[in-house]
């Protein structure tokens, strides 16, 4: 096997999107930096409420998928197709924008911590105006594979451990996503698979831990380099981090904010089909 290491780092910036909700972004603080098939990871934390409150009021996506991970708080989900869905604590938003969604993002709460993560996830281009679909992962159905040192909760993908083959809630499409949130005891060990064919990324945020000698930096990208499986060794405080990986599309991404498409011609029609109604017709 090929150990991967951490090929370089991608810190985040501190921003804000939606209606002035504070975030730290790694993939996407340009449209210069992605690792494809992902095109933009933001983590929220906060509990101050000033800083969530405002929400993300109704907006419109086209060619591509966000995956929101809330690990504490609530939002509600509503869209034009008439779906309304409660994230809460552990669950999982997963959306598929295809050919048009409009939705909001609004906090059902008015203090206390609100954190997760939200990631973009690109469509290869005969798949960008397939019909838009949303699904709600309640914490339940999230698998939840205990090991010694440790315990994975396996977002989406598959896993080969010693004890046979792991899916997780969600399996995806083209690009084979892969997303695990790992939990680390005190020095715990543990080797993951992660298939050659995939790109991924490590994001540290809690703890300390270190893959093949080096350690991982906190709240950023670290990127990996190729091979087909990963050792991570936590530090004294434990760790908590995602493991997130996918199959390259190799295409032209031209993006125009909400909307990502292969050519300037596609977006100019998305525009178009926005102001017109089409988009969500």
């Amino acid at each position: 096997m090929t150990q991967r290491r951490i090929e370089r780092v991608i810190p985040t910036i501190e921003t804000s999107d939606g209606a002035g909700v504070k975030i730290r972004r790694s993939l996407g603080q340009s449209q210069a930096v992605r690792l494809d098939p992902f095109l933009m990871l933001d983590e929220f934390g906060s509990d101050q409420a000033a800083d969530y409150i405002a929400g993300f009021p109704s907006h419109p996506h086209r060619g591509f998928e966000t995956v929101t991970y809330m690990i504490e708080g609530h939002m509600l989900h509503e869209d034009h197709m008439g779906n309304r869905g409660n994230l809460k604590n552990g669950g999982v938003q997963w959306m598929t924008a295809g050919r048009g969604i409009i939705h909001s993002e609004m906090p059902q709460q008015e203090e206390g911590i609100m954190r997760g993560f939200q990631l973009w996830l690109n469509l290869p281009a005969r798949d960008k105006m397939m019909d838009a679909g949303y699904r709600d992962i309640q914490p339940e159905d999230i698998p939840r594979i205990p090991f010694e040192g440790g315990l994975i909760k396996l977002i989406a993908g598959r896993l080969t451990l010693a004890d046979g083959e792991h899916e997780g809630a969600e399996l995806g499409g083209a690009t084979c996503p892969l997303y695990a949130d790992i939990h680390l005891d005190a020095f715990a060990r543990v080797t993951l698979p992660v298939t050659s064919d995939l790109d991924g990324l490590l994001y540290l945020y809690e703890g300390k831990a270190v893959l093949d000698d080096t350690e991982l930096t906190p709240s950023a990208a670290n990127v990996l380099s190729g091979g087909d499986e990963i050792q991570l060794v936590a530090g004294d405080g434990g760790a908590r981090l995602l493991l997130i990986a996918g199959r390259p599309i190799g295409e032209p991404i031209v993006q125009y904010g909400p909307f990502v498409m292969n050519s300037r011609a596609e977006i100019e029609q998305a525009l178009a089909d926005y102001r017109s109604g089409a988009l969500a017709g």
